[in-house]
């Protein structure tokens, strides 16, 4: 989740509000990966968006609209988590971040509402893809970057290469690093040696969260490429078994500052403070945002009158009950390439539960990672959800030689 938020200066005055149902848990009774039924959720939710990047990516070509391609990520998310846990009636699942499309130099949050211009994909475009589900509050998120038009015959070059595979490889360093025991700078200072290779830098200040049930923006954070105010004020933390990160990397071929332009914010998420609005369009906004969404990030596309959320919506962010996600750009020469897994860190080490496999042919750099310390860390797996090694010598044929009921190992079938 990008770190980025709407700041106001004006006093909040606290008032009693219901909390969204599925939101409340007693103390201490928190529940984690320790629960195999919780690790069930999160990868049900991590296949789930899986799928959905991989439509997505699919349709990303010359000529698609990024607004009909958001659309259809969200009906995806919506319609995929509608087809499990049916028996359980009260459990909350659906969308846990909107989609979004954010295309060359725009850093994050393209989502346009129905009112807004549209953005048609171009050849050579460089598009990131962001998205999230969940299942009973269990976030799964994804981001990917892919180029428009590339492929193994016609790869990619040039800085718009250099920024995917830096941060692909810097992302694939983050995931190595994310382990029980060790801190948070480990993983700053990671990404911003490996992008440093490709010529590239990170995005200054974004982070990285800790996910909880119904919380996409936990206590502890990753940051990458801080400034020094940031590196004062950010605090170092340790990761312990049993957590679950949103480990987010983006890479700039310019100097890693995001800034906001005339692009109007679309997606928002509501926050713990609590305020007496004043409004009846604005009171009755939030009513439908805690009944529809609770915590979760949405996006205005998803109300049937755009209009009035819209409107509604103004009064909640001045007062902080909403916080929105800007839209940021880098400088219009510049591209930027993301990635994000969601990563569930257990007692036999980190699992993978978001996250397709890299077409590393599509792209050719001139550079590549050197440093020894950098190589040596790639070098290892990482656990990836659904893909368990097959032991050597097992066979579901079980000594049958009925092809057509059975695959055989090479022994059976000799």
């Amino acid at each position: 989740l990008l770190a980025w938020i709407f700041v106001c200066e004006k006093e909040v005055i606290s008032v009693n509000f219901r909390e969204f149902p599925s939101n409340r848990m007693a103390e201490g009774t928190e529940k984690t990966v320790a629960d195999e039924i919780v690790v069930t959720k999160y990868k049900t939710a991590g296949e789930i968006v899986n799928r959905t990047l991989k439509a997505l990516l699919e349709l990303c070509v010359e000529g698609a609209s990024v607004k009909e391609l958001c659309d259809k990520g969200d009906k995806l998310i919506t319609e995929e988590t509608g087809k499990v846990y049916k028996k359980e009636k009260e459990l909350k699942k659906g969308i846990a971040f909107p989609t979004c499309l954010s295309v060359n130099n725009c850093v994050c949050h393209f989502s346009p509402i129905k009112s807004e211009p549209d953005y048609i994909l171009k050849d050579d475009d460089i598009v990131k893809i962001d998205l999230g589900a969940h299942i009973d509050g269990f976030i799964a998120v994804v981001a990917f970057t892919t180029i428009v038009g590339a492929s193994p015959e016609k790869p990619a070059t040039g800085r718009k290469a250099d920024a995917v595979l830096a941060a692909y490889w810097a992302s694939e360093a983050a995931l190595r690093l994310l382990k029980a025991g060790n801190g948070n700078y480990k993983i700053t200072e990671g990404v911003q040696k490996v992008s440093d290779e490709f010529k590239c830098k990170p995005i200054e200040g974004m982070l990285s969260h800790q996910l909880k049930q119904f919380k996409i923006d936990g206590e502890k954070t990753i940051i990458q490429n801080p400034n020094d105010a940031q590196k004062k004020e950010h605090e170092k933390c340790e990761f312990e078994v049993h957590e679950v990160y949103a480990m987010d990397v983006l890479i700039s071929t310019g100097e890693g500052v995001g800034k906001e332009q005339d692009t109007k914010v679309s997606i928002f998420k509501k926050t713990d403070e609590n305020y007496q609005l004043k409004m009846k369009t604005s009171r009755a906004f939030l009513s439908e945002v805690k009944s529809k969404f609770g915590t979760m990030p949405f996006n205005l596309r998803h109300f049937e009158e755009e209009t009035k959320a819209r409107m509604g919506v103004v009064e909640c962010v001045s007062h902080k009950v909403i916080e929105p996600f800007q839209v940021l750009y880098e400088r219009p020469t510049e591209f930027v390439a993301q990635f994000k897994h969601t990563v569930l860190v257990l007692s036999n080490g980190v699992t993978l539960v978001t996250g397709l496999d890299f077409p590393e042919e599509q792209y050719k750099s001139e550079y590549s990672v050197t440093d020894a310390e950098m190589k040596e860390l790639l070098s290892h797996a990482v656990n990836k959800s659904g893909k368990k090694k097959k032991k050597e010598g097992s066979c579901r044929g079980k000594g049958t030689r009925d092809a057509s009921k059975h695959r055989f190992c090479a022994k059976c079938v000799t």
